[in-house]
């Protein structure tokens, strides 16, 4: 059969017609971008601020909320066009703000921002919660540039609340799944950050740790963490679980955006003493020690403990092994880092989480939705959507006393002295060691509602409870999902950590973006 110009024109205009329309994200070649690329093209009006907040915003919404529904966000800013705009306008007139100017960061919804988006760590008895103020690393990022593209979903309370529950999942969220197989868990209570900067739905996220909440989400996502020393990075205006292991972290794509984004948040903030230590020994530009070669010449010690719960994940984690001492590392093993006792570390995160609780609900006065941790509880076990999970740590922190209890007071000097005093200080100086390394955590675990998490290894415990730097980056990945490498060390050594994950991560250069896979088995 002959067919005419005509038809053909028309047969390929409906085949034209019928084909996806490419996203803007894809037009602007957003995906994996960072934040030096997206700098090069607002200098070279390739695009604007937002542009890119309008592509995210898309891709959101196309990959979040639909498709494959990550639900890894679970509020926008509805003012982020309008501050993009703004941030526009202030180039165009040739003043950039600072290091993060027109990029996109989602915040975990633990964290205070004074704008139209409430915080409310999960709960369904916190909506509509509204803060009185920014917290102080949020107000340190809009001073550097960064536009607030909204709040990521997280395990509700940041996983402080039940025995038995799912990470990732929260009240008012829901559930938020994995981008590289959207049937497995995204790990830890920054769960909605991990997977939301692994998926490109921002540029970088914010996520909070009280013991493996930044680096588990990190590793199983595949992107990098950075868990600062506590008193680096105010806590002031987070929803708290433990005054004395608390911290908020970055997580991004490379080293060196999280590098970037940490130097813009550090400072010392009255609302918060733990920070006055760090006045000497922060750096506003971590960029700095980004430097290749790193790994040369140092002594690492191989935490043991993160090693024996995956035929697969150890065998990765010494061909990695190999690699560093081909490097020039020289490895140590380390059967243990201080003999912390498993109640005095509990103990400490239930007294500090009732104490913390009650006063940030207090500091939002007319605004809080609930007045104290008991009212939460009553609330909570009285909502059915709740208690698809027990809230049983809720209840056994309201059966504390003050922070004046002799119970806590003996435990927290316990858990700190074995540590940090006769834990990481201790092992570094008996074996010469420029740090650790250990497996941060396996791979992602089918999402199970029924028996919960099954997080298998970890190498958090020892930098977590002494309050000391690590960093996690991807090492690889065993059967399409990542896992990845945590270099932890002593209290300030965020410079030395930042150099040898850097110079690991330019050797290796495994990170790849997700599919949105769906595993049967």
């Amino acid at each position: 059969m002959k067919i005419t110009r005509i038809a053909f024109l028309f047969i390929l205009a409906a085949f034209i017609a019928c084909q996806p329309s490419q996203s803007k994200f894809d037009q602007l070649g957003l995906e994996e971008a960072t934040i030096d690329e997206l700098h090069e093209n607002y200098t070279n009006g390739t695009y604007t601020a937002k542009d890119v907040v309008e592509a995210y915003l898309e891709r959101i919404e196309q990959y979040d909320k639909n498709g494959p529904e990550i639900n890894s966000v679970i509020t926008i800013n509805p003012d982020a066009i309008a501050i993009a705009e703004e941030l526009d306008k202030q180039m165009a007139e040739g003043n950039t703000v600072g290091a993060l100017h027109g990029i996109p960061v989602l915040l975990k919804d633990n964290i205070d921002t004074k704008d139209k988006m409430a915080n409310t760590a999960g709960s369904r008895v916190m909506e509509g919660s509204m803060p009185v103020q920014d917290a102080y690393i949020v107000q340190k990022l809009r001073e550097s540039g960064a536009i607030i593209l909204g709040k990521a979903n997280l395990s509700e309370w940041a996983n402080f609340h039940s025995n038995n529950s799912s990470s990732g999942w929260s009240g008012l969220g829901g559930q938020t799944k994995n981008p590289f197989d959207i049937t497995r868990n995204p790990c830890g209570s920054s769960a909605g950050s991990g997977a939301s900067v692994s998926a490109n739905f921002a540029m970088l996220t914010i996520g909070t740790e009280t013991n493996g909440s930044i680096t588990c989400p990190s590793s199983a996502n595949g992107v990098v963490g950075i868990k600062p020393t506590v008193g680096l990075l105010s806590r002031s205006g987070i929803i708290p679980i433990s005054e004395t292991q608390d911290t908020p972290g970055p997580m991004a794509r490379t080293v060196t955006d999280a590098a970037i984004m940490l130097g813009t948040m550090v400072g010392v903030d009255e609302r918060d003493s733990y920070t006055n230590e760090s006045e000497e020994k922060l750096h506003s530009d971590y960029t700095q020690f980004l430097k290749t070669g790193a790994l040369e010449g140092k002594r690492l010690g191989l935490y043991k403990p993160s090693i024996g719960s995956d035929h697969k994940t150890d065998t990765m984690m010494y061909e990695t092994i190999r690699f560093l001492k081909e490097q020039g590392v020289t490895i140590v093993e380390i059967d243990r880092i201080g003999n912390v006792s498993g109640r005095d570390g509990y103990n400490v995160l239930l007294y500090e989480f009732k104490d913390g609780i009650n006063k940030y609900l207090e500091s939002l006065g007319e605004n809080a939705t609930v007045a104290d941790l008991e009212e939460i509880i009553e609330k909570t076990l009285a909502d059915p959507v709740e208690m698809k999970f027990d809230h049983d740590i809720l209840l056994q922190a309201q059966k504390k006393g003050d922070l004046d209890s002799e119970e806590y007071i003996e435990a927290r000097a316990n858990m700190l002295k074995a540590a940090r005093e006769d834990g990481i200080d201790k092992v570094m100086e008996e074996h010469d060691l420029d740090g650790f390394i250990g497996i941060t955590g396996g791979p992602a675990w089918k999402i199970d509602h029924t028996n919960g998490d099954n997080f298998g290894t970890s190498s958090s415990s020892p930098a977590a409870r002494a309050g000391y730097a690590a960093i996690t980056v991807p090492m690889g990945f065993i059967d399409g999902l990542p896992v990845g490498i945590t270099f932890f060390g002593g209290a300030w050594m965020e410079p030395e950590m930042i150099e040898m994950a850097y110079s690991f991560e330019q050797l290796t250069k495994v990170r790849k973006a997700p599919e949105f896979n769906e595993s049967e088995f």
